[in-house]
């Protein structure tokens, strides 16, 4: 329980359905807050930290320990309240299905960081997974190009755990894997990769680049990415003919 919160909206006079009110989110979303580990948004923040006369490093001091680059901080917010997410990428595996040793092989090329800002993103990375396997994890529909599955990265044991690791999230009811087949020739995912996320205050979705996370709300937008997500899993393998892929694929980086 975040106590300070709690403790602030009692001083304050203020319920989850009156703070919900203030600020337009669902009073379910509201309630949440007051829950261990439930920011909100950056945008919510202020707007309920001047509500309940507190200042937002009282309600939520991890805000200011957190791991993640500050650029990505709106994008995880997102995710953290989505019921639902679709996930397609056509060169990496998704960072929340991710293994430690395959994001910090990932987090670790060019130089771009120095060892201890590596190790940091990489523990930020495994934190994040942690929606998959909470109380209430969202839906997670994944989708990967062929190409990932068989690019080495960190070397073939990495690959062997990684693929292991994948069909041991497959199990899990909540979470869908599909491949695209390297048979389907181009098609529209090629073009990037992209999240859609649903939550119970509307839509959002993450178009990655090298320098930072793209965060887009438009509707016009995410009916655009919403139209690719069925074009591309019109020539997506099954969830079953996946599996086999990716076992396949793993027996492969074994020999």
């Amino acid at each position: 329980m975040n106590h300070a919160l709690q403790v602030a909206m009692v001083e304050a006079g203020e319920t989850a359905e009156s703070l919900a009110g203030q600020i337009g989110v669902d009073p379910k979303t509201a309630a949440r807050w007051v829950t261990p580990g439930r920011i909100p948004q950056t945008r919510h923040r202020a707007q309920v930290a001047a509500a309940v006369g507190r200042d937002v490093g009282d309600l939520w001091p991890d805000v200011l320990r957190r791991r993640e680059p500050i650029w990505l901080r709106e994008w995880i917010e997102f995710e953290r309240e989505a019921r639902l997410l679709r996930w397609f990428e056509p060169a990496l595996v998704p960072g929340l299905l991710q293994t430690e040793a395959y994001a910090r092989a990932v987090l670790g090329w060019g130089g771009l960081f120095n060892a201890d800002e590596v190790e940091q993103r990489t523990r930020s990375r495994m934190e994040r997974q942690a929606i998959l396997s909470g109380a209430k994890p969202p839906q997670f529909f994944a989708m990967v190009d062929e190409a990932v599955l068989r690019r080495c990265v960190g070397g073939p044991a990495v690959m062997v755990e990684q693929c292991a690791h994948l069909v041991r999230l497959a199990e899990r009811p909540h979470v869908n894997i599909q491949s695209v087949p390297a048979s389907a020739g181009g098609h529209v995912g090629l073009a990037g990769g992209f999240i859609l996320a649903k939550g119970p205050n509307g839509e959002a979705a993450h178009l990655d680049d090298r320098l930072r996370a793209h965060v887009v709300s438009q509707q016009e937008d995410i009916d655009n990415l919403g139209e690719a997500w069925e074009a591309i899993r019109a020539v997506a393998l099954p969830t079953e003919q996946t599996l086999s892929l990716i076992k396949e694929v793993a027996a492969t980086w074994q020999t």
